[in-house]
């Protein structure tokens, strides 16, 4: 993803809430400074990508093996990898399922800045998706937080932080399940 069109993704974007207006107007402050704004490496400051996976059985979250909070999936992206493909990554890797973008293409549901890291020594510039998930049994990968599950929407919203609750509520209108 060249540097223009992350701008104009987020710059198009409606936010929700005041929470997520300061999240986007943080966001672009940001994005007017770094170089490389999808490279972890280059400044404490970063872009990640996340996803709400919406199924059958609700959402699903897994409680996050460093902060021990029930969170959607998501993380860092990789070398030449695009905010879209690494929320779908993150949730393979994190949940074990394959999930997938609606027949529309991407769907960017919130925009978040938070601290992140075992010391909350970096920020996460966040990019959450709407994936679809399939009726199975999350199964994490080696090294991920072996608590992963299927949520109704009421239980979901109650372990959520604000802004998962936002993107929670934008999700839950186009659920399968609703």
């Amino acid at each position: 993803m060249e540097r223009a069109e992350l701008v104009h993704l987020v710059r198009e974007h409606r936010p929700l809430d005041e929470w997520e207006r300061c999240a986007k107007d943080r966001f672009l402050t940001e994005l007017e400074r770094l170089e490389r704004p999808w490279d972890e490496r280059a400044d404490p400051v970063h872009v990640t990508a996340s996803a709400v996976v919406v199924g059958m059985r609700g959402t699903l979250l897994h409680r996050h093996r460093i902060l021990g909070r029930w969170l959607q999936p998501g993380g860092h992206l990789e070398a030449g990898e695009t905010p879209p493909d690494a929320a779908r990554r993150e949730v393979a890797e994190e949940t074990g399922l394959d999930a997938t973008h609606p027949s529309g293409g991407p769907l960017l549901i919130r925009i978040d800045v938070h601290q992140a890291g075992a010391a909350l020594a970096h920020t996460h510039l966040d990019l959450c998706y709407l994936l679809l998930g399939p009726d199975l049994d999350p199964s994490p990968g080696p090294g991920e937080s072996p608590d992963a599950r299927w949520w109704d929407w009421d239980a979901a919203a109650a372990v959520a932080d604000e802004p998962l609750r936002g993107a929670l509520a934008v999700a839950r209108t186009r659920s399968p399940s609703r």
